[in-house]
């Protein structure tokens, strides 16, 4: 009886070296090399992406910080548009400038321009021996008045200053000049009916006083100027 018979096995190659006939055999090392480089990001795509983080921030930075000085800028202007009753800035015009002065021949004293602007009434008055003063809203205007009389050389009798108005007091004055809209001219009427001494004289341009009637007029259109001698509109009936 013939027992079993055994065929010898051929030798195993390290799975390493595997390499099937052909050529087409991948050795392990090159499959885990492969495997590994898919999960490493390249060099230049990782500064790709950080100087376009860097240039997101920089146009957020741009962006926000033009907000926020045309709001710097705009909100002076906007603010007193949002007032119940407001005086828009609107340049006096040369001859408005030469009526107010004329008004104000042989008058002495202090003067106040009540919204004062650019601040052309309260410099022209300087230059003719007053001291002026300007009340204006707009912190931009008061500043650009404050340069423009430093470079007409009025800056020591010509002052200007931040306020509301109707918050001042302006009884410490002897003239006063006013550019109006009709909608404040009555409250503004009250207002310097009670608090102006009785030499005083109040100037209004483009608009007149809705009640008092006017000792001295010049002037023709936008260029109208009226002027009102407290001792006057104080010696008329009183209204309700």
């Amino acid at each position: 009886m013939v027992g079993p018979i055994s065929f010898p096995l051929p030798p195993q190659k390290p799975l390493g070296n595997l390499a099937m006939e052909g050529g087409g055999g991948i050795p392990l090392e090159t499959l885990t090399e492969e495997s590994q480089s898919r999960h490493v990001l390249p060099a230049s795509f990782e500064a790709n992406s950080l100087q376009k983080s860097n240039w997101g921030f920089l146009l957020t930075g741009l962006v926000s910080g033009t907000l926020v000085a045309v709001y710097a800028v705009a909100t002076p202007f906007i603010t007193p548009a949002l007032r119940k009753v407001c005086l828009p800035f609107v340049p006096a015009t040369t001859k408005q400038i030469e009526n107010v002065v004329k008004m104000l021949r042989c008058r002495r004293g202090s003067l106040v321009d009540i919204g004062s602007g650019d601040g052309r009434i309260v410099i022209a008055a300087a230059k003719e021996g007053f001291t002026a003063v300007g009340y204006e809203l707009n912190p931009w205007l008061v500043w650009y008045s404050r340069y423009r009389a430093w470079r007409e050389g009025v800056h020591g009798s010509a002052k200007f200053y931040i306020s509301d108005l109707w918050k001042v007091t302006f009884s410490q004055y002897s003239n006063v000049v006013i550019f109006g809209v009709p909608q404040m001219m009555l409250q503004l009427e009250k207002k310097l009916e009670v608090e102006l001494d009785d030499d005083a004289r109040v100037i209004a341009c483009r608009f007149p006083f809705p009640h008092w009637t006017p000792d001295h007029v010049t002037g023709e259109g936008i260029d109208t100027v009226w002027a009102y001698d407290a001792s006057t509109f104080r010696g008329r009936e009183k209204r309700p």
